[in-house]
């Protein structure tokens, strides 16, 4: 039955019902003539008691109290108060109607209590809200499984009057439906007879199917089952609530969709793996097939030239379809996506993608939408999503474009953070390549290996670094250091310090002048760079400023190792007699914060011991204590007979695992040699007018016995000029020394401190061009200055015949 003809069937009589309420019978006089069982029930008279007497016995005349108007079925309905045969009043409802047939003026007059009309009318109007008025379908079904009644939100669910499908079973009405829950019987067949069986209720069971009324979408509906039964138990069919929640649930799967995207895209620097982030969030939930073509500038780390033109050169760099796995529908994850190989791709004119392109805007066609991946006003690519078969619907409405602009939005915002990381990843690691040692050539004073390792992809490059420095006198200069910070600005910085201190080096400083020299250079850099680029709240990034340094000098003749360091690490050394140790160098303040001194430790190295420098990234981690790194170091240099390249490998390997650090690493192997005495020689000579002469002769004398006679004549040159220069302006003794090694060197030292010019000299000048004859003979020549004084010292190669 429907909605309109429930109301009028037995079930809604109501209270003033004749058949169920007190019935009394009145003649024209008033008179009682007739009572009925309810009406001995209501007021308590027999009929033998009240036929024959006056109305007004049980219902006196008098005011109607106060109440709310009866639904007229009647003539004459009124609310009045009645007496009961034990003399209590009752409020009535009475409805008054002539006596169907009779001849004369009698009639029928049908009461009840008040409370109970009233409790009535409450369910009439509930049932009536529920039958024509209530959202949620209701339905009831006899033990047969057929339907025997429906509210009008279920006739609008079916699409067709109630009349056309009474008597039908569930499953014919909705053949295609399924159930999306668990743990219950598979189909409504079964659940229904399961709650006619056991009387046990179904609550929210997920069904989705196309009903007649909507049949080309998919609809979910919430749904409740329980058992109706009479007041004796009785067992009479089963009702079924459902409610269609379709909309709530799309806007569910869009709001996880949504967090999925938050915890799925965006977790990686990285342009490609950000691409394939999208696919994989929006496949299969969102769409069959998702593609993501980027601009080949941003793939390089550049914002596209031909921003927002159809001209753009694409690349397709990420792609997933549930289709090709075989996993076409929402809910059913697709295995990840093979690699995709970079191909260029190219859009007809007139496509969804090329109108995109155009305009800048999303393409909304009949199974795709285009969406530009743009980062301000830039376009970096596009995204496109495809629906196919198997989708509930094969178009986006508007809610799920939003939700695909808003995806796309989140993803552009990553790969735009990605392209500018990698920019500036590239730059920083073309810079560090240049600035650090590319290769490192050969020295007479040591043996040599090294390992820099720079950050994970995540943390980006950073400053650390090192350097081998060939000084005069065969010496060697050992740097390692470390930039605060990574990335672009501590990549810079790091050159600068290294080219500064390569600079001071090869002025044959000491350690301790270099340091010093170096800390007022960052000091002043440090106070200038934030008087020019500071913001004007003050704050200012400076990465200069406490930055560390290690500086040694090793003399391969003496065998001795001058050294001092600026906040950095002290460094291993392991002797071939004593074994490792840490030698106990005064630490010094890093770089640029300054007010302590630096102090040096000269030690002497057997030939054969190991000399290890490093920067923290090599033995101090989150998860270690930096005592256990230099343990573990020293351990693995303690091994005299394995190469510096397997002690490079090994300390790596065992220091860091994976080869992945969160700190820039370098390691600086170094083993020590020693000069022979047959490839130097060395005199002390008195400052007298002679000692020129003698000082050729001894030269001259010494380049024979080495096979370098053809060195002779440009060798007594310098040595006359450089020991005149002594003779004439220092005082003291003076020493010369000559050393074969992969050239011929030549040192003239003496207690002076001023040191000789190159200059010109004029046509009348009776001196001053010895200087410029010395470097015009030699290949390289300069000034080193000692405690003591100073050394004058040339460089001149082998004949081509050696």
């Amino acid at each position: 039955m429907t909605a309109s003809n429930a109301e009028q069937s037995a079930d809604f009589r109501g209270p003033l019902d004749i058949t169920r309420a007190a019935t009394a019978v009145v003649d024209a006089q008033n008179t009682v003539i007739g009572w009925s069982p309810g009406a001995e029930r209501l007021l308590g008279y027999r009929p033998q008691e009240i036929v024959g007497r006056p109305l007004a016995t049980f219902l006196p005349p008098g005011p109607t109290p106060p109440g709310l108007p009866l639904t007229p079925r009647c003539r004459g309905n009124e609310v009045c108060v009645a007496r009961h045969r034990d003399g209590r009043e009752l409020n009535v409802a009475v409805a008054e109607c002539p006596l169907p047939g009779a001849g004369t003026a009698a009639r029928v007059l049908v009461a009840t209590e008040l409370a109970d009309l009233r409790v009535w009318e409450s369910r009439l109007a509930l049932w009536h809200g529920l039958a024509t008025q209530s959202p949620v379908g209701l339905a009831i079904y006899d033990t047969d499984l057929r339907l025997t009644w429906c509210n009008a939100a279920y006739e609008r669910e079916i699409g067709r009057p109630f009349a056309e499908f009474r008597g039908s079973r569930a499953d014919q009405l909705y053949s295609e439906g399924r159930f999306v829950t668990k743990g219950h019987p598979p189909t409504l067949d079964a659940v229904m007879r399961h709650v006619l069986a056991t009387g046990e209720p179904f609550l929210d069971l997920h069904f989705q199917g196309r009903p007649p009324s909507d049949p080309e979408t998919d609809h979910l509906w919430s749904c409740a089952y329980y058992r109706l039964q009479d007041a004796d138990g009785h067992v009479f069919g089963v009702c079924e609530d459902a409610f269609d929640i379709t909309d709530r649930h799309k806007a569910q799967r869009r709001l996880a969709l949504l967090v999925e995207a938050g915890r799925g895209i965006g977790t990686a620097l990285d342009v490609m793996v950000t691409a394939e982030n999208i696919t994989e969030v929006a496949v299969p939930e969102f769409a069959s097939t998702v593609t993501v073509d980027l601009a080949t500038a941003v793939l390089e780390g550049e914002v596209p030239a031909t921003s927002g033109s159809a001209a753009m050169s694409l690349v397709r760099v990420a792609r997933c379809s549930a289709e090709e796995s075989g996993e076409g529908k929402p809910g059913q994850r697709p295995p990840a996506p093979p690699p995709v190989h970079r191909s260029a791709v190219q859009y007809p004119p007139g496509s969804p993608q090329d109108r995109s392109l155009s305009s800048g805007g999303l393409v909304l066609d009949d199974t795709s939408l285009v969406v530009p991946l743009r980062a301000g006003n830039s376009t970096l690519g596009l995204v496109t999503f495809t629906r196919g078969a198997g989708w509930a619907s094969a178009t986006f409405d508007s809610g799920e474009v939003a939700l695909a602009d808003e995806l796309v939005a989140r993803t552009a915002v990553s790969i735009d953070n990605a392209r500018r990381f990698t920019r500036e990843r590239t730059a920083s690691l073309a810079l560090q390549r240049q600035l650090l040692p590319q290769h490192v050539p050969e020295q007479s004073a040591v043996d040599l290996a090294h390992r820099y390792l720079p950050t994970d992809d995540v943390t980006g490059v950073g400053g650390d670094w090192f350097d081998v420095i060939p000084l005069s006198g065969t010496r060697v200069g050992l740097v390692v250091g470390d930039v605060v910070g990574h990335g672009l600005q501590a990549a810079a910085t790091m050159g600068r310090l290294r080219t500064t201190v390569r600079a001071f080096a090869q002025m044959d400083m000491d350690p301790v002048e270099l340091l010093t020299r170096l800390d007022d250079l960052v000091a002043q850099s440090a106070e200038e760079q934030r008087s020019e680029l500071g913001s004007p709240d003050g704050n200012y990034a400076d990465v200069t400023t406490g930055a560390t340094c290690l500086y040694a000098v090793y003399d391969p003749v003496s065998r001795r190792c001058i050294m001092a360091r600026a906040g950095h690490l002290p460094p291993a050394v392991v002797d071939p007699v004593q074994g490792l140790s840490f030698p106990d160098l005064p630490a010094g303040p890093p770089l640029g914060l300054g007010g302590l001194p630096f102090e040096s430790l000269e030690i002497e190295l057997p030939v054969g011991s190991l000399l290890a420098l490093f920067t923290d990234g090599l033995v101090e981690a989150r998860d270690r204590d930096i005592d256990h790194g230099l343990d573990t170091l020293g351990r693995v240099l303690s091994d005299r007979h394995a190469s510096l390249e397997e002690l490079c490998d090994r300390a790596v390997a065992e220091l860091l695992p994976g080869g992945s650090t969160a700190d820039d690493t370098a390691l600086l192997l170094v083993r020590t040699r020693e000069l022979d005495t047959s490839q130097v020689a060395q005199w002390e000579l008195p400052s007298e007018p002679v000692t020129p002469s003698r000082a050729r002769e001894l030269a001259t004398r010494q380049l024979h016995q080495w096979g370098l006679e053809e060195l002779s004549f440009a060798t007594e040159l310098v040595i006359s000029e450089l020991v005149t220069n002594a003779v004439r302006y220092a005082e003291g003794t003076i020493q010369v020394r000559l050393i074969r090694d992969r050239t011929l060197l030549c040192e003239v030292a003496d207690g002076g401190h001023t040191s000789p010019h190159l200059r010109h000299s004029g046509e009348d000048d009776e001196g001053g061009r010895g200087l410029f004859i010395v470097a015009q003979l030699v290949q390289r020549w300069g000034t080193r200055y000692t405690r003591s004084g100073k050394t004058i010292w040339t460089e001149q190669a082998f004949p081509k015949t050696l």
